[in-house]
């Protein structure tokens, strides 16, 4: 699937009007079953509400990116009326499923990397690096601040803080993209935050997420190379040595990322359901602060060392925008907690959202003079899953 195109009308296709008539009639029946007292029935309208919501979105150029957070939005709802459905299939613990699920999700993304990539720091090395340095500072500290200030606790403080300090992912290319600005930056600072993530994501969580749980380097840095950096550089190769099957891989990888990840989220809220509901309001406030607060930062910071307007939203999407299935795995992998990895199901889809937004603002508001850095390889809506 390419890249949105702006809708020329603003009635939208028969497909998309029927998709959002059904959906209004879901919500109907939602408000129905609850006057009626069958509040057990009212998950299976706002689940099937939001579902046909999302194909409304799919299947109009101008809503196409909300897409994945509206199908994100449908499998929450569905596992916080029916947790059973997420926890276990036939004695199978679901949980287990997590970690290939984010494997499958970094090999697509490896798929999408070329050695290339990693060379263009030679070419801009200024902009990477105060890139990397803002990736890796703003957003932790923002985290630790952050759920000091909401008042959340243990795990759930933690999963803030450890979605912070994660790589950036496919997601911030996409965004990057949209906004028309630094395509080839972006793509190299999310290439270089996962090869650099082994030493930074667990020296930030050591320092900062210290005085909640005890946090062991060693099996955090281990759990990184197996989850994320082998299966990325096991995409990189088959993409430089198989490109051909890379090149057929594309056409599927993207949409079973996008699925992946909302099946790692539900398999999240699931499991602690109880956790979210006690915490939901202040975390869904500290995840919107945190995300805003890197855009800003990522931005006026660049701003101030010294990178042009164009380079510094590069820089401000790449900042405010994490690897959610990343700090998933690692919070089902080292952490071994459910609630740790709450923080990366609400923060992530929020901040494909907010980006979308900022994205589309900046590329009504850019000037001809700063046109972008072309690049050759143009991701996919669905990439937005990584």
């Amino acid at each position: 699937m390419s890249l949105p195109s702006q809708a020329k009308g603003s009635r939208g296709s028969a497909p998309t009007r029927y998709l959002l008539a059904l959906s209004g009639c879901a919500v109907t029946a939602t408000l129905a079953f609850n006057l009626a007292g069958m509040n057990h029935l009212s998950g299976i309208g706002v689940t099937a509400g939001l579902a046909l919501l999302a194909m409304a979105a799919l299947s109009s150029p101008r809503f196409q990116r909300l897409a994945f957070a509206l199908w994100v939005l449908a499998f929450a709802a569905c596992a916080i009326s029916y947790p059973r459905a997420f926890t276990s299939w036939g004695g199978f613990e679901l949980k287990q499923a997590v970690i290939p699920l984010v494997q499958l999700i970094m090999f697509g993304m490896g798929t999408t990397l070329a050695f290339g990539d990693f060379a263009r720091v030679i070419r801009m090395p200024k902009a990477v690096l105060i890139g990397l340095g803002l990736q890796y500072t703003v957003m932790p500290l923002m985290g630790w601040t952050y759920a000091a200030l909401f008042g959340l606790q243990g795990e759930v403080a933690v999963g803030l803080i450890l979605y912070g300090a994660c790589a950036g992912g496919v997601s911030s290319n996409v965004i990057t993209y949209i906004a028309g600005a630094n395509l080839a930056l972006s793509v190299t600072m999310t290439a270089c935050s996962t090869v650099m993530a082994p030493l930074m994501t667990p020296f930030a969580m050591k320092m900062l997420a210290g005085q909640y749980l005890p946090i062991e380097l060693v099996p955090m840095m281990i759990s990184i190379l197996k989850m994320i950096l082998a299966p990325v550089l096991a995409g990189l190769l088959v993409n430089r040595y198989a490109h051909r099957f890379a090149t057929w891989a594309s056409r599927w990888l993207p949409g079973v990322s996008m699925w992946g990840i909302c099946t790692v989220i539900a398999i999240t809220i699931a499991l602690s359901r109880d956790d979210l509901m006690a915490v939901a309001a202040p975390l869904l406030g500290a995840a919107i602060c945190h995300n805003t607060t890197g855009f800003a930062l990522g931005y006026w910071s660049a701003r101030v060392f010294g990178l042009n307007r164009i380079d510094s939203r590069t820089v401000s999407i790449e900042v405010g925008m994490q690897n959610g299935g990343m700090a998933t795995g690692l919070a089902f992998d080292v952490l071994r907690s459910s609630a740790a990895a709450l923080p990366s199901a609400v923060e992530g889809p929020w901040a494909a959202v907010a980006g979308a937004g900022l994205a589309s603002f900046w590329r009504r508001s850019r000037r001809p003079a700063q046109a972008s850095p072309k690049d050759s390889r143009v991701p996919t809506p669905e990439s937005s899953a990584g």
